[in-house]
């Protein structure tokens, strides 16, 4: 059974950072390309940021280009979204997903169930 569990989020301030991280099982993770979402509310759910397989390359929503980076450790089965000069706009429930296809375009085989960031203006 595969599991995708976020963890990381909270309230910070404007200006501020946090990092999330995504705990996989269940799936050979190295095998996945994966991808960060995030749901503001009232709003359809919006790609943030994908990953290689291995890690090496990278490729961002424009709303987030410079300020968030996307890693991962295939050796702890995690991936990692590392967000600095967060905006009010940033408040959302972010996913991770693991990648049925290439990092470039993710389709999204598997969800986390989400961890709320909330930033305060």
């Amino acid at each position: 059974q595969v599991q995708l569990v976020e963890s990381g989020g909270g309230l910070v301030q404007a200006g501020g950072s946090l990092r999330l991280s995504c705990a996989a099982s269940g799936l050979v993770f190295s095998a996945y390309a994966m991808g960060w979402y995030r749901q503001a509310p009232g709003k359809e759910r919006e790609w943030v940021a994908s990953i290689s397989w291995a890690g090496s390359s990278t490729v961002y929503a424009e709303a987030v280009k410079g300020r968030f980076t996307i890693s991962r450790d295939n050796a702890k089965n995690r991936a990692y979204l590392q967000m600095n000069s967060l905006e009010f706009e940033d408040t959302a429930i972010y996913y991770c997903a693991a990648c049925l296809s290439g990092w470039r375009d993710c389709r999204p085989g598997y969800w986390g169930q989400g961890t709320q960031v909330t930033v305060s203006s």
